[in-house]
C-alpha cells in the first residue's frame, strides 16, 4: 500500500512540474524569474547604513566619487552611476579611465590600450567634451590633466590642460623619454600610499598636481616644473641609487651593500640649481627588500610631501620632504598604517590603539581602540578603520575623530567622497553616507 502511495505522490509531483512548464511556455504564468532572483539575491553590504546597493558589471579596477556621479573602472569598460540612488547613467567600452577635476567641475578621461589618444567625458552623461588622437599617456589630477605625445622616437611633448580646457596651459619638450609611458596614470618616481587590506590605495581620489614631477626614461629622470611648464633638471641615478620626486624636492636614496647588509643615505636637492637642502645618513626609505644586494625597486611610501622611513634602530619616522624635519619619530613596535600631507594614523606597539597625529598642530588629534587585524586609510574627508575579521567598519573625521560611519560589514572601501563612502562586495556596490559633514 505504501508503494502505491509513493508512486502516486511521484506522479502528482511530475504532473505539477509539467503543468508549471506548460504555463510558463504559454505565457500564462512564469515563476522562474522570481525564483532565480531569490536564488541570486545579494546580502546587504551594510544593512541599515547604506542608502543604496546596486549590482555592478564585474570586479572594479578603481572607483571614484565625483560630483553627483560614481565612476567605476573595469578592465575593459567604464560605467557611471548616480550618487543619489545608484542608477546606471552610462557605459563606455574603454580599457582605462581616470577622473580629473573635482565636484561639479570633474571630467572622466578614457582611452584604449595600444591606441593613441583619449576622450574627455562628462561624468553625468558620458558626452564627449574633448577628443585627442595623439597622446600615448595621460595623468589625471584634481586640478589638471597631463598628457604626453611622442610623435617620433626619442622626442616627446608633455602638455597640461585644465579639466574643461580646450587648449593646453603649457607644453614642454621632453627628449630622451621614448615610448616607455602609456595609458592612464603610468607610474612616476614619487611616493606611494601605504597599502591596506580592505581599503583601496586610491580611495582618496585624484590629488592636486605636485609642484614637480619626474618623467623616467632611458635611464634618466627629467624633473618637470609644473607651475612654469619647463624641464627643471635631468638626473641620471647610479646603479646603487633611486630617485623620487617628492613635493618640491628631488630625493636621491643611495644604498651600499656592506657587511651583509644595506647602508642607506638620503639627499634632498632643490632644482633647478641642484643645491642640497638636507641629507640624512642611516635613513631607510624602504625602497629595497631586506637583503645584501640593496637593489632598490620601490618608491618610498608617504604623502605628496611626507615620506615614511626607518632609522638605524628599526623605528619608523615621518619626514617632511621639503626641509627634512622629523614630523614624528616612533617607539619600538609602533607602525604607521596610513599617512598623507596632513595626518598620520599610527598603531601602538600592543596593537590596541590607533592614534591620529596632526602635522599642522604637531600633536595628537584623536585616539581609537583597534585590533591587530585592523587596517586603516586616510583621505581628505574621512579616516577609515576596517576590521574584516570582526566585520566592522568605522569612518571618522580626520580632524577630531568624530564618527561619520559605523557599520557591520567586511566589504572593501573603494572610494571616499565629501559626503560618504563607496563599498564593494562581490559584484555589488553600496553607498554609505556620513552622519555629519566631516570637520577638515
Amino acid at each position: 500500500m505504501s508503494g502505491v502511495a509513493s508512486t502516486g505522490a511521484k506522479g502528482a509531483a511530475l504532473i505539477g512540474v509539467v503543468a508549471v512548464v506548460v504555463l510558463a511556455v504559454t505565457g500564462v504564468w512564469n515563476p522562474w524569474p522570481n525564483v532565480w532572483s531569490w536564488v541570486t539575491q545579494s546580502d546587504p553590504i551594510a544593512e541599515g547604513v547604506a542608502s543604496w546597493q546596486a549590482p555592478i558589471g564585474g570586479s572594479p579596477h578603481s572607483i571614484t566619487i565625483t560630483g553627483g556621479s560614481v565612476i567605476v573602472e573595469y578592465r575593459t569598460s567604464v560605467e557611471a552611476y548616480g550618487l543619489t540612488a545608484g542608477v546606471k547613467l552610462w557605459k563606455s567600452d574603454a580599457d582605462w579611465a581616470g577622473v580629473a577635476g573635482g565636484g561639479g567641475d570633474a571630467v572622466v578621461v578614457v582611452g584604449r590600450l595600444l591606441t593613441k589618444g583619449y576622450e574627455v567625458l562628462d561624468p553625468a552623461t558620458g558626452a564627449v567634451r574633448r577628443r585627442d588622437t595623439d597622446a600615448t599617456a595621460v595623468w589625471t589630477y584634481s586640478d589638471m590633466i597631463l598628457d604626453m605625445r611622442c610623435l617620433k622616437a626619442g622626442a616627446c611633448e608633455l602638455s597640461a590642460w585644465e579639466p574643461h580646457g580646450s587648449k593646453p596651459e603649457w607644453t614642454v619638450s621632453t627628449p630622451g623619454i621614448g615610448f616607455v609611458l602609456n595609458a592612464s596614470n603610468p607610474d612616476l618616481p614619487d611616493t606611494q600610499p601605504i597599502s591596506a587590506a580592505q581599503i583601496d590605495s586610491h580611495a582618496a581620489g585624484p590629488q592636486a598636481l605636485p609642484d614637480l614631477i619626474g618623467l623616467p626614461g632611458d635611464g634618466k629622470i627629467q624633473v618637470i616644473d609644473t607651475a612654469r611648464g619647463r624641464v627643471s633638471q635631468t638626473r641620471t641615478p647610479a646603479r646603487d641609487q633611486r630617485v623620487a620626486v617628492v613635493g618640491s624636492r628631488v630625493l636621491t636614496v643611495t644604498g651600499e651593500a656592506r657587511d651583509g647588509t644595506c647602508y642607506y643615505d638620503v639627499t634632498a636637492h632643490d632644482p633647478p640649481n641642484g643645491r642640497t637642502v638636507w641629507q640624512r645618513d642611516g635613513l631607510n626609505l624602504r625602497t629595497a627588500d631586506n637583503g645584501s644586494d640593496c637593489k632598490q625597486e620601490r618608491d618610498p611610501a608617504g604623502g605628496s610631501d611626507v615620506v615614511l622611513g626607518v632609522d638605524p634602530y628599526g623605528r619608523q619616522e615621518l619626514i617632511a620632504a621639503h626641509d627634512g624635519r622629523n614630523l614624528w619619530r616612533g617607539e619600538d613596535g609602533q607602525n604607521v598604517l596610513a599617512v598623507n600631507n596632513s595626518y598620520a594614523l599610527i598603531r601602538s606597539a600592543d596593537k590596541k590603539t590607533l592614534t591620529a597625529r596632526s602635522f599642522g598642530r604637531g600633536s595628537v588629534a584623536w585616539r581609537r581602540p583597534v585590533t591587530a587585524e585592523s587596517s586603516a586609510g586616510i583621505t581628505t574627508y574621512a579616516a577609515i578603520i576596517s576590521d574584516p575579521k570582526a566585520g566592522r567598519l568605522v569612518a571618522v573625521s580626520p580632524r577630531n575623530g568624530e564618527v561619520l560611519i559605523e557599520a557591520r560589514t567586511d566589504a572593501k572601501v573603494f572610494a571616499a567622497g565629501p559626503a560618504g563612502l563607496i563599498l564593494v562586495s562581490g559584484r555589488d556596490m553600496a553607498y554609505l553616507p556620513y552622519r555629519a559633514t566631516p570637520a577638515k
